[in-house]
């Protein structure tokens, strides 16, 4: 068990790559906070009754007092933070549109989350991380912004900055022994992915054209990144900070 007894803030943990994460973290020791603007409860279920430990909170990552708030909790009830996983993010059901039309306010949104928020959740967490002498921040970014895509240009730029945020962080935190990485998956089978594309056919077309591009020629699936994401969590990189891992099956090498 890799992470015997680390407390680690999972957010958008409710369902799809947030509750694989907390699932598998937990499945390794780690106390999971299973972190979510939507009820996280059937998460924490499915982890004790595993025999694992967990914890829900509702937290609104674009409020920091409110990611203020799930880390206070997390302290309390575990008595520190040693992970966070910054999962959460807008994706489902944005609009899959050239950048000159997309809506101003849903570019802000997205921005708000899935930037703002991954800011917020690294402030919030480091001064609990530091009372525990290190700790491990992991920023989920996306593989988009290395191949360009061309109708997700809100989303794509967010991810992107997630990632230079992430290379920002590092810098600072070294000196308390804390560790900030990112992590760019490829297209993955959630639930969230399979209804961007809006309709049967248009989804198969997209899947059939991820696979072909892939060295390993088959589906993405929320386990396929889960391992990569427990090692920059874990004592095995401990010496792996301002990195970015990528995992697409082969899509994309830089």
């Amino acid at each position: 068990m890799i992470l015997r007894d680390k407390v680690v803030i999972v957010t958008g943990a409710a369902g799809g790559l947030g509750r694989a994460f907390a699932l598998r973290f937990a499945s390794e020791g780690a106390k999971a906070v299973c972190a979510d603007i939507a009820d996280a409860a059937e998460t924490v279920s499915l982890i004790k009754g595993a025999g694992g430990e967990a914890l829900a909170v509702r937290a609104d990552i674009a409020d920091y007092e409110s990611a203020q708030a799930m880390c206070g909790k997390a302290a309390e009830v575990f008595g520190g933070i040693d992970g966070l996983v910054n999962n959460a993010a807008i994706y489902a059901g944005i609009a899959m549109e050239p950048f000159h039309l997309i809506e101003e306010a849903e570019w802000d949104r997205v921005m708000n989350v899935n930037v703002k928020g991954t800011w917020h959740c690294c402030k919030a967490a480091y001064p609990h991380m530091i009372k525990r002498g290190g700790g491990s921040i992991v920023n989920i970014a996306s593989a988009s912004i290395l191949e360009g895509n061309p109708f997700f240009a809100h989303y794509t730029a967010s991810k992107g900055a997630v990632w230079a945020l992430s290379r920002s962080i590092s810098r600072v935190v070294g000196e308390h022994g804390i560790r900030c990485n990112s992590v760019t998956p490829g297209y993955t089978m959630t639930e969230a992915s399979k209804g961007l594309a809006g309709d049967p056919e248009a989804f198969q077309k997209n899947y059939d054209y991820s696979i072909q591009t892939r060295a390993i020629h088959r589906a993405m699936e929320p386990g396929d990144v889960v391992g990569g994401v427990l090692f920059l969590l874990s004592d095995d990189s401990a010496f792996y900070t301002g990195q970015n891992l990528n995992i697409d099956g082969g899509c994309i090498n830089y």
